[in-house]
């Protein structure tokens, strides 16, 4: 396949930062503009760390242990934790095209949309879905929090709860502010933290584990295909969640192995997502799993338990910070003219807001399972399509170019927008949602006796909808043709 795409140039323009201007204690200086490469530092290996503390999550415990009460025998359960987190492949190959480009997910996509397109693209699968996981995470880290306070004799009343769900919003966003070089200097002792923590917890739940469990009405026919593809569709939502994978990437040399982006990426988020909602599932066969962290502090030693908390809360923390980093990214992407440090604070008044919904209003499992759902709609054709255009371009992009929002970019198409990327995006989109039955049951999943299988439906229908219409008019002039 040959591409009409110039090859990458020198950066045109040299950032106003000096080289090595990118230190652990220091606000990051850099957003959404180009990274030099007299900038760019470190090996991919670093990535490991950073999605691995991620990956320690209260949600990632609260999920598992909803596949069992789903009505999944563990073995079940535990195939489609696998499955589902094999999605972070995904997230892998989409942090190839950060040392491509020098560039955040948030710029790479105007080569998907155009320049006034991204700006949309980002406003709602960037910035706000963003915002709502900042959310969802928060209200998972302030449950073990109150919880905290309870331990040293403070009565969470609804005053503490706030307190309490702004004091870890501060401390998630101080990393978010202080941004890319904070991250990589605190997440491998936060990985090291909390893989000591949870292999505690890990042999507290083992030994608790009912190994032959099933279910008293063991799901059968249609109707346990439908729940097997819902826990995919509940496990895959995180990954997917992260589109914004090359923000972490970007500041690695150019010739960095993609290979090794790839693998240290998703290698990073796989096994910690895979042996935590693993833990959630095994617990479940034994314990109360709709309330999973009392659930555990019963098989946990009265003097481990605070530790467990405190490790519940530091890994959300972690997730929640390149959540917030890249929803401040993304704002600045939509268009507002804003410094990062200042478009997280903006981001986090916002995740604190929907947070205390969560907890205060409404029933917080409830939310979890509807939002991470219905998430995947858009989430799963927004990913294909960025990785449908690293092939067709063979991760080739040109940084300079990118960041260039003139009506003279190579990526403003028609009136600003690629509407190949556009349509492709709605019609994977809309053959998702036709597809899904969570708050509703589409037509698709009618036909299909409820069986939702939005998930591969928006892999595959955006992607191919993508590769050609970008060989068509629609592709605009710096679309790709076939050799």
């Amino acid at each position: 396949m040959a591409s009409t795409l110039p090859e990458p140039r020198p950066a045109a323009r040299e950032s106003a930062h000096p080289a090595g201007s990118e230190r652990a204690g220091h606000v990051e200086a850099h957003g959404i503009d180009h990274i030099p490469e007299s900038e760019r530092h470190g090996r991919p290996r670093q990535l490991f760390a950073v999605w691995a503390a991620a990956g320690v999550t209260y949600l990632s415990l609260v999920v598992g242990g909803a596949l069992v009460l789903m009505g999944l025998n563990l073995r079940q359960a535990l195939a489609v934790i696998v499955v589902g987190n094999l999605c972070w492949l995904l997230t892998g190959f989409l942090a190839i095209s950060g040392p491509a480009s020098g560039t955040p997910s948030e710029v790479i996509t105007r080569a998907l949309y155009g320049v006034r397109g991204n700006r949309v693209n980002n406003a709602v699968t960037g910035w706000m879905i963003s915002v709502c996981y900042f959310a969802l995470n928060l209200a998972a880290a302030a449950t073990a929090g109150f919880a905290l306070v309870e331990r040293v004799g403070i009565r969470a009343t609804t005053g503490v709860q706030i307190a309490v769900v702004i004091v870890i919003a501060v401390l998630t966003l101080t990393i978010s502010v202080y941004g890319h070089a904070l991250i990589l200097r605190l997440y491998l002792p936060i990985t090291l933290v909390l893989t000591a923590v949870f292999i505690a917890v890990g042999i507290a739940v083992v030994r608790h584990t009912d190994f032959s469990y099933a279910p008293a009405a063991p799901l059968t026919g249609t109707r346990l295909w439908a729940v097997l593809l819902a826990g995919v569709t509940l496990i895959a939502s995180g990954p997917l969640s992260y589109t914004t994978s090359a923000d972490f990437a970007r500041y690695l040399p150019r010739a960095s192995s993609a290979r090794a982006v790839l693998g240290w990426t998703a290698l990073g988020a796989f096994l910690p997502g895979v042996l935590v909602s693993g833990l959630g599932a095994m617990a479940a066969t034994t314990l109360d799993m709709s309330d999973p962290q009392t659930a555990l502090e019963s098989i946990l030693p009265s003097w481990f338990s605070p530790l467990f908390l405190v490790a519940l809360v530091l890994g959300t923390i972690a997730i929640n910070a390149l959540t917030a980093y890249s929803a401040g990214l993304a704002l600045q992407a939509v268009g507002v003219r804003i410094r990062r440090s200042y478009s997280v604070l903006v981001d986090g008044a916002a995740a604190v807001a929907l947070t205390l919904y969560a907890l205060l209003v409404s029933n917080f499992l409830d939310t979890v399972s509807n939002i991470l759902q219905l998430t995947v709609v858009l989430l799963g054709p927004s990913m294909s399509i960025y990785a449908a255009d690293i092939v067709l371009r063979r991760n080739r992009y040109d940084g300079s170019a990118l960041t260039d929002e003139s009506r003279r970019s190579p990526f403003w198409y028609r009136g600003g927008v690629n509407w190949a990327g556009a349509c492709a995006l709605t019609g994977g989109v809309t053959a998702s949602a036709l597809s899904v039955n969570t708050l509703y049951t589409g037509p698709i999943a009618q036909a299909l006796d409820g069986i939702d299988v939005a998930l591969p439906v928006g892999l595959v229908v955006s992607p191919v909808l993508y590769v050609l219409l970008m060989r068509t008019p629609l592709g605009g002039p710096h679309h790709i043709e076939r050799t």
